[in-house]
């Protein structure tokens, strides 16, 4: 009986000690400066640097400012995925059919990334095409020197009709020159990849 009552006091005295002197939380949220933007979350297949906003260096343009490490083999980006039943690019046409889009895992060789955030990057396609890999949501950015690398990328092929502007727009962050951006005169029909992951290969 001594025992339990001893008990309650000391548990008493407990309560109130953290009633009159609390303490910060675990976890504590902290308040997001303006202008600085929300990245990684608690989402945890985001590799923190794939998407984290870092100071602009001198002479890059401040909303390009997003720092993502060079591209090393056995990095993922986004969601995590391997290469096990990855198919060819030139399966591609295949595996879509008749079908507007479909999910599916590919493996390919980067050929070109948005120099300006690395935001896209395209593959070649067996008929000599680029299909362009956009990012889910923008939740996370790929290497602007992926380019070459072999890379498996996981999510959902889609053939669109890509407008003008935005062809340009990808021209002028491919770093592609004003004559070049100038003759993009008409939307385009391609084939588009909305990727939740990529993974650097080689």
């Amino acid at each position: 009986m001594k025992f339990l009552v001893s008990f309650a006091i000391v548990l008493v005295l407990i309560l109130a000690y953290f009633r009159l002197f609390p303490s910060a939380p675990i976890n504590p949220v902290l308040p997001i400066e303006q202008g600085q933007q929300e990245v990684n979350g608690h989402n945890a297949d985001v590799p923190k640097g794939a998407g984290a906003m870092a100071p602009a260096a001198e002479g890059e343009d401040e909303e390009a400012g997003v720092a993502v490490a060079p591209a090393i083999p056995g990095q993922t980006y986004g969601a995590a995925v391997t290469s096990a039943g990855a198919l060819p690019m030139s399966a591609l046409p295949v595996a879509l059919g008749q079908r507007d889009s479909a999910q599916v895992k590919l493996v390919g060789k980067a050929s070109a990334v948005c120099q300006a955030r690395g935001c896209w990057m395209t593959l070649p396609t067996a008929d000599g095409q680029e299909m362009r890999v956009r990012f889910r949501d923008y939740g996370f950015f790929v290497p602007k020197d992926l380019s070459g690398h072999e890379v498996v990328v996981s999510g959902w092929a889609y053939r669109s009709t890509v407008p003008k502007n935005e062809l340009q727009h990808y021209a002028q962050d491919a770093g592609k020159t004003d004559q070049e951006i100038a003759a993009i005169t008409q939307d385009e029909q391609q084939l588009t990849f909305l990727a939740d992951g990529v993974r650097v290969l080689n």
